[in-house]
């Protein structure tokens, strides 16, 4: 079992760990660290005992913190599943019947032959100008 000398609160101390897990202890401590320097730069120097518990529980506080927001995430998750799944198990809406206009084809034939006089109209014009 490898041991670690980790750093709380300007202190070090050396902690048995199991093999592989040496990452995740230095993460730890780190965190535990941030909340010790942090009540010794408020009360200076405290016994060591009452920096570790203090430390402790204000990690045990910012992780009840972190549960509260987890549950009302997974709750807010759950409602969100509910609401898909009660929109995926709705009746299809009824179809509407859209009817669309449709130029008859007199019209349009006509309005195209309108649009080649008005070409051959332009084109004499633009001759007799030029």
């Amino acid at each position: 079992m490898p041991e670690v000398t980790i750093a709380i609160g300007g202190r070090d101390f050396t902690v048995a760990c199991q093999d592989g897990e040496e990452q995740y202890l230095h993460a730890a401590a780190a965190l535990l660290d941030t909340e010790a320097t942090a009540l010794t730069g408020q009360a200076g120097r405290l016994p060591e005992n009452r920096m570790l518990l203090m430390s402790g529980l204000m990690l045990a506080d910012k992780a009840a913190g972190l549960e509260d927001q987890l549950r009302a995430a997974e709750d807010r998750a759950a409602a969100a599943e509910a609401e898909a799944a009660r929109l995926r198990n709705a009746p299809s809406p009824v179809a509407e019947r859209v009817e669309v206009p449709v130029i008859p084809e007199a019209v349009t034939d006509s309005l195209a032959e309108l649009a080649a006089r008005a070409e051959a109209l332009a084109e004499t014009v633009e001759e007799r100008a030029g």
